[in-house]
């Protein structure tokens, strides 16, 4: 069985049931628009995934191998948490040329967007150009999965329009699962959606179901691409 499966994902905070027998799959080719309303669980589910998090049970797999730890699914998957990550008095191109390989690095130098970053250090730059270097760092990554979460949080529209296409691009060759805030972004590059209501997820065919399930106020409607 190809592609990353997620499977019976249990999770349960503070007496109360975060996940429940939670279903998720990914294939190359694919971006996955996770939606869901604050608390429902999303980054929960990904650091899951991912393998930062314990799960009270969980099945996760690539191509049919099982991983059972992070440091199985450290080739296969990476994960872009909500916060920064990347060390700050660490120039960023030592830090991504040490992240890419040879082969990706050369791509990723010559990408307009980071180019005016290169020879500054992390403190140096905005948290919306944190952002930029940290999803570009993803996309040229070798990991055949990503799980992007709040991706384009403080980046100015222009930039995250040049993210998107670039997300759809890279995503010809990997599995992408998205969620962030700004569902309007999301779903105008995910090829499915899934929305993570009460503990469980539920497929989402066309965008009106946002609305009818509650996700979204009707006055979205007149706004949705269907």
């Amino acid at each position: 069985m190809s592609g990353l499966h997620a499977d019976s994902i249990r999770k349960e905070i503070n007496a109360r049931q975060i996940l429940s027998d939670v279903f998720i799959s990914c294939q190359p080719g694919q971006i996955i628009g996770l939606l869901g309303r604050n608390g429902s669980g999303k980054s929960t589910l990904l650091k899951i995934i991912f393998g930062s998090l314990a799960a009270d049970h969980k099945y996760v797999a690539v191509n049919a191998r099982k991983l059972n730890s992070l440091f199985e699914s450290r080739k296969l998957i990476h994960y872009l948490p909500q916060d920064n990550f990347l060390p700050d008095h660490i120039q960023i191109k030592t830090i991504i040329s040490c992240f890419c390989s040879s082969a990706a690095l050369s791509l990723l130098l010559a990408e307009d967007l980071i180019k005016p970053f290169l020879k500054s250090k992390i403190n140096q730059l905005s948290g919306g150009e944190k952002r930029i270097v940290e999803v570009m760092m993803m996309l040229y990554s070798d990991a055949e999965y990503l799980l992007f979460d709040e991706p384009f949080n403080g980046i100015s529209p222009l930039h995250i329009e040049i993210l998107k296409k670039l997300i759809q691009k890279h995503s010809v060759s990997k599995g992408i699962i998205i969620t962030d805030h700004s569902y309007e972004h999301v779903l105008d590059i995910a090829t499915n959606v899934i929305l993570l209501d009460k503990g469980n997820t539920k497929v989402i065919t066309e965008h009106r179901q946002l609305v009818e399930l509650g996700y979204l106020p009707a006055s979205a409607s007149s706004v949705l691409k269907q």
